[in-house]
């Protein structure tokens, strides 16, 4: 019979009291409050003590037995923090991760300490997705990691320079307020762009907190300028329409606040999202009758059909009488026989792409456990999708390609850029090309999965 996985919060108890694990200590005599090291795994000081505590309740649980499982600090550490942040008798009570000395975060018992807690714990250890303070969580580190993480000023973008003369400083409970030592920051992690929001995005609140954090007030332009110019990340698309079978337009542009597939030059202009407009099927088709029907499609968009980016997914919305149906396949072709995997809903936002399990694919990918990940998405307007029929008898079909993510696989095949003359554009608004190993790629890749929510 095997070993029981133990509750987290009596195990955790128990590692505070015992004291061996590095960074983990109580910090006041009730037992209430205590710090966890949290530091950045790709910080170029960074050792396996650092993540002792991550790997400790790995092992603990079952997910992780040395010798068997390959190592795998971000799923360790995002493992622990989520169940620690489903517990309601535990709150984060300070953030200071980012701190350039010890990076931690301390937590407290919301009830009268620890001692309610060393033998039980009913609190359920679920291993289901994130919740709503996992993914809030998510959203300030990233902003952190995106706005306020010093730019190199040599080297490839994105990997940043740790001062020999800066010594690395032992953890310790209290450490409140250490000397300064610029640039042991954290690198910027290059792909985490992927996620910074469009300007659709940003509301008020959140550019004058942006802006008083960049210290705007000195400079002589405006926080919606700074925002804009450092922040703002518009995905790159490459927009195919085929009208029975035969292409007649393809476009790649940038959107900002997404794009919207049209049929009139017309369209309503107070719709937000860039009008991408159908050509008239006169022109390439010389069948009177399809060029009808496609007329008559194309009549019927309205608004139109709407697909932006929000965070790590893209939506998608029907602003007029046309139903359309979507599906993720290759980019020569849909799959037919695997049929459609939606219909995109009518004034309503849903979801037709998820970046976090096409970034999760594609470690698995570069590990060699799996296929190849997808990323194109196909539309099928004004009829029933295609399927175990030719795609090529339908109307309209609108094939849209993320540039970002062909990117990012082309990389995963080449197995990764190593040197300047071999680098990889990510096709991304105020990115740089990239230069990288494929251990640094996969670094990447798997420390962006760590800003995700599944």
């Amino acid at each position: 019979m095997g070993t029981q996985k133990p509750r987290i919060l009596p195990w955790l108890v128990s590692q505070l009291d015992l004291g061996q694990l590095e960074g983990v200590a109580w910090l006041d005599e009730s037992r209430k409050r205590f710090r966890i090291p949290w530091k950045h795994g790709l910080r170029q000081d960074a050792q396996q003590e650092d993540f002792g505590i991550f790997q400790a309740w790995a092992e603990a649980s079952g997910a992780y037995t040395p010798g068997k499982d390959k190592p795998d600090l971000p799923t360790w550490k995002r493992n622990f923090r989520s169940a620690l942040n489903r517990k309601e008798v535990l709150r984060l009570a300070e953030d200071r991760s980012k701190d350039p000395h010890d990076p931690h975060k301390i937590y407290e018992f919301v009830s009268t300490g620890a001692g309610d807690f060393s033998q039980v714990d009913t609190s359920p250890d679920t291993s289901g997705g994130g919740s709503t303070s996992d993914t809030q969580e998510d959203i300030l580190e990233l902003l952190n990691d995106m706005i306020l993480a010093p730019v190199p000023d040599t080297g490839p973008p994105g990997l940043g320079v740790v001062p020999e003369h800066c010594s690395q400083l032992l953890l310790s409970p209290n450490l409140e307020n250490p000397m300064p030592c610029p640039n042991l920051a954290p690198p910027e992690n290059p792909l985490k762009r992927l996620l910074v929001p469009e300007e659709r995005e940003y509301q008020l609140g959140v550019i004058g907190a942006v802006a008083g954090a960049l210290g705007t007030h000195h400079l002589s332009i405006s926080p919606l300028s700074v925002l804009r110019c450092c922040c703002c990340s518009e995905w790159e698309y490459e927009v195919t329409a085929f009208y029975r079978g035969r292409q007649v337009f393809q476009k790649t542009i940038f959107c900002p606040g997404g794009l919207r597939l049209v049929g009139s030059e017309a369209g309503d202009r107070t719709l937000s999202g860039q009008p991408i407009t159908l050509p008239d099927p006169g022109v390439s088709l010389t069948d009177r009758g399809v060029m009808g029907y496609v007329k008559r499609v194309l009549s019927c968009l309205g608004g139109g059909l709407a697909l932006w980016r929000s965070g790590q997914r893209l939506w998608a919305r029907r602003l007029g009488h046309c139903h359309a149906y979507w599906a993720v396949g290759e980019e020569l072709f849909p799959d037919n026989g695997h049929g459609h995997d939606g219909e995109v809903p009518k004034d309503n936002d849903g979801v037709v792409f998820d970046l976090g399990p096409f970034v999760a694919d594609l470690i698995s990918f570069m590990e060699g456990s799996r296929r190849s990940p997808r990323y194109t998405l196909w539309f099928c307007i004004g009829e029933s999708w295609p399927q175990d029929k030719p795609w090529v008898k339908r109307l309209v079909m609108v094939k849209v390609v993320p540039t970002c993510l062909r990117a990012l696989l082309d990389m995963a095949r080449s197995g990764g850029a190593s040197s300047l003359e071999n680098t990889v554009d990510l096709h991304i608004s105020n990115s740089h090309p990239l230069s990288l190993t494929s251990d640094q790629y996969k670094a990447y890749l798997q420390d962006l999965v760590e800003d995700m929510d599944f």
